[in-house]
Order: C-alpha cells, then structure tokens, then sequence
C-alpha cells in the first residue's frame, strides 16, 4: 500500500507546477556544512531559476528539459534559516533549515531494524538533540528516478543503528545532525547498484538480465496492488538494481559527510557470493563517488557481527578453518584498500541464532568514534588494534599492530581467538601473550609456526583491545582460498 500511495503522491502533489525541488529540499532540512551547496530541480524549459540564502542570491536558465542545478559556496551560519526559490511566476520557499554533518544510512534489515526492543537506545532516541532524519520510503523502478517519498522531522532516524550513530555523533560537536535513513531489509548490495555496473561485473549482469527478462510484469502488478504480500514485498526488495534507481539517485548529488553501509548477510548464500562481494563493494562505492563528484566522500562500513552460519560440517562456530562469515567480513575489509573509508568492528557482537542481533548500541557508538576521527579530523584513538605486520622468531610469531598504545584484554586474561599453523595447515589454538605493545604467540606442538589467523571464525571469543574499549579488528596472514 505504501509504495501504491507514493506513486500517486508524486503525481498530485509534487508536480502541480512547473517548479520542483529535489526531494530532499524541504521545510526543516539539514544542509552539510564547510561543503558547497548544491541544489537543483525542474521548472519550465529555458525559463530563469532564482536562487536566495542569506545573502547569497544566484540565478540560472532551466535547460530545453527544464531541468536546472544551482552551486553556492559554503556558507558559516548559526541557527536556523531559509531557502527561497523563484521561476517566473512560481516561488518556493524551504523554511527552518540548519547547517550540520549529513549522513546517509544505507543497507539492507540490520539497517532498517527499529530499536523499540532495545532499552538503551529507545532513551537516547527520546533524549536526542539537534538531530533530523529523512526517511526515505520504499519502492522500486526500472528507471533511475529524480524524485523520491520523504520529509524530514526533527527527530531521531527509526533506525537503531541510525539512531545511535547519530546520537553518539552529535553530543560531540556543536552543530545538528542530518540523517537520510534509505535501507530495505533483504536487499543484496546488487540491488543498490546502478545498471552500467554490469559492464565490469558479470554476475551482476546476469541478474540484471534474468530480471528484465522475467521480472518487469510481476513489479508493475505488484506497484498496482493495494495492499501487498509478504511474498510481494520480499520480490521487490531483492530485485538488482531496482532500490538504486527509486531510492538512491534521487540523493544524487546532495551534499554529505558520507555513507554508513550495514549490509552483506543476503550477500552470504554461498563461498562464492562472499568472495565476489570483495570485489564488488569497493567498485560499488567508486561508482557513487563519480555519481556524488566526490572521490573523497567517506564510506563507513559495518562488519557482520558473530552469527551461527557455517558451511563446514563438524567444526564449531570458533573454528578458524570453517566457511562463515569470517569469509563475507575479510570482503567487507577490502573496502579499506581505497582512501577515505573505515570499518566499524562488531566481532564481539552479534547472536548465534539471531542474525538480527540488538546489540546495536555499540554499534552506532564505533561509527561515531570513526566519524569523528576520519571526517572531523580528531585526534582520537577510533578502533582496536589493527594488524601490521608479523616476525617469525623460532617456534613463536611476533605481532605488531596500529593503535597499540594501552593493549590488553578486557578481563585481564591472557588474548584469546589466537589460531597459529604451519605448512601443514592444520590449526592450532595458540598461547599468546602481550608484551609491550606486541603480542606473542606459540604453541608446543609447533616448532615452526607459519600463519595466524585471529577471530576468523563464525562466533569467536575475543578479549583483546587497547585504551579504546573497541576489540582488534579480524585478520589472518595466510593466503589459504576456501
């Protein structure tokens, strides 16, 4: 029914004139600041549009489609203010806007979870402050579109991830919060995608092709209906392409902080689909940054926390030779070989027997800490330790990591989820033991240790840190393919 009543919304309501603002244009809107503004829309072919803010007043002809883009320097500017557009003899005018940091929230259910179940952060949503969320509803087309359902409220995302991160975020700075909430559980980062993606990708390609080929008539039944299945609502959700063209572009090119990315379980059907995603979601966020025209916009992604999964028969969920998630999240991290992203570490999170954990507080938490270091350029300590390099000495492997200032383990034991082998490639769990700002692994069996694996496994048991609180980031020296 949503999705019926937002086609006809569009029709009635946002297109009565010749003038219209991008969707995201509205009464109460965050505005990124130290950014550029960019605003654009629609008016009548080759007629004038007027642009004012404040002071700033900047005028440009609609071209031979009517459609037009204004882009006003950045502007310094306490409390609220407004945005007045003029085109011949229509005017619009976007009232109670506020400068701050904006962010789109983006995945698929983990994302979209609401976080009525989850005590602590129900308080911070009741509680939150200087924060306005944009929800984007959701729909699906075959064609990318320029316009999208949505308002923004002065209040908190429903997200309990969103709401969270924004939370954590906005009591350390002096400036709002701007959330534009765009997820849809079930839905594969293909669905997300633009279509000239299956050029590099093959696999995409395929699904793209199949979905054209059988899809298109059951999408447009489906748009008519009144009230949908939930059979109905799991097909749109899970189509390629289709939540990009109805639920991204009309983002494009608004200006951001950056892009929070939990999404990858509907990703984990097979080893294959883990691996190819290692390729897939670094050219996934390369092709946003061209859309955006920014090769610095700020990708922070969530690590799949710990989930009872796993494709190996007879090994237990902290197995560090077992087909899991351990496999989606090293694809995950292959994001961190581009500039400008970040990866929020859950390995000490999640639920065996839940993929939809609501151990999300310390989710929203880690991003905060991320943003503030990547973005608003903190001198903080953002995350765990992170793996650097090894030395083999004898019978032991020597670690050395990022962020070692403090090491230790949360409950003063010694580290655990320390897997160390040799050619032989058969696992053991190793005997480690921090040493100034190393770690120290052996085992007694092993007389020529080659390899560590660290937390690579469905649910491993992790203790060790750093003054940070947040736990060591999942690694492995190997080169061992599934």
């Amino acid at each position: 029914m949503k999705i019926f009543f937002a086609l006809l919304f569009f029709t009635t309501a946002l297109f009565a004139g010749d003038l219209r603002l991008a969707s995201l244009f509205q009464d109460n809107m965050v505005v990124q600041r130290d950014k550029p503004i960019i605003i654009w829309g629609e008016a009548k072919a080759g007629e004038q549009v007027t642009v004012e803010l404040t002071s700033q007043k900047v005028s440009m002809t609609a071209d031979t489609e009517g459609k037009w883009m204004i882009k006003l320097p950045q502007i310094k500017l306490k409390g609220a203010f407004e945005i007045s557009v003029k085109s011949g003899n229509e005017s619009a005018k976007i009232k109670n806007a506020v400068l701050g940091e904006v962010w789109i929230c983006s995945g698929q259910s983990n994302m979209q979870m609401g976080y009525g179940g989850i005590p602590e952060i129900k308080k911070m949503a009741a509680a939150a402050k200087n924060i306005r969320t944009f929800k984007v509803n959701n729909t699906v087309s075959f064609t990318e579109q320029n316009y999208c359902e949505g308002n923004w409220q002065v209040a908190a995302p429903p997200s309990a991830v969103a709401c969270a991160f924004a939370y954590n975020l906005q009591q350390e700075i002096d400036c709002p919060v701007g959330i534009i909430l765009t997820c849809w559980g079930s839905s594969s980062v293909e669905g997300w995608m633009p279509m000239d993606m299956a050029e590099k990708l093959p696999h995409f390609k395929k699904e793209l092709e199949a979905c054209r080929a059988n899809d298109k008539a059951r999408v447009a039944e489906i748009l008519a209906k009144k009230k949908m299945s939930g059979k109905d609502n799991i097909f749109l959700r899970t189509r390629p392409n289709l939540l990009y063209n109805a639920m991204m572009h009309p983002l494009i090119p608004f200006s951001l902080s950056g892009i929070v990315w939990y999404q990858g379980e509907a990703n984990t059907k097979s080893v294959e689909a883990m691996l190819q995603y290692g390729q897939t979601l670094p050219m996934w966020i390369q092709r946003y940054r061209k859309e955006w025209g920014n090769d610095q916009l700020q990708l922070m992604g969530v690590m799949l926390p710990g989930f009872g999964r796993n494709f190996s028969k007879g090994k237990t969920l902290d197995s560090p030779d077992a087909i899991t998630w351990a496999w989606m999240r090293e694809s995950q991290m292959k994001i961190l070989d581009l500039d400008h992203t970040s990866i929020a570490t859950t390995i000490d999170l999640g639920d065996a027997k839940n993929i939809h954990p609501k151990d999300k507080a310390p989710i929203g938490q880690r991003l905060a800490l991320l943003a503030r270091r990547d973005v608003l350029k903190e001198a903080i300590v953002a995350e765990g330790p992170v793996f650097l390099s090894q030395k083999i000495k004898g019978p032991s492997i020597e670690l050395s990591f990022e962020n070692s200032k403090g090491l230790k383990t949360v409950d003063g034991e010694t580290p655990k989820a320390f897997w160390i082998c040799d050619k032989s490639k058969k696992w053991l769990l190793a005997k480690a033991e921090i040493k100034g700002d190393k770690i120290i692994l052996n085992h007694s069996d092993l007389k020529k240790p080659l390899y560590v694996r660290y937390a690579f496994a469905a649910m491993p048991k992790v203790n060790f840190t750093n003054v940070s609180a947040v736990p060591a980031r999942p690694f492995r020296t190997d080169s061992f393919t599934p």
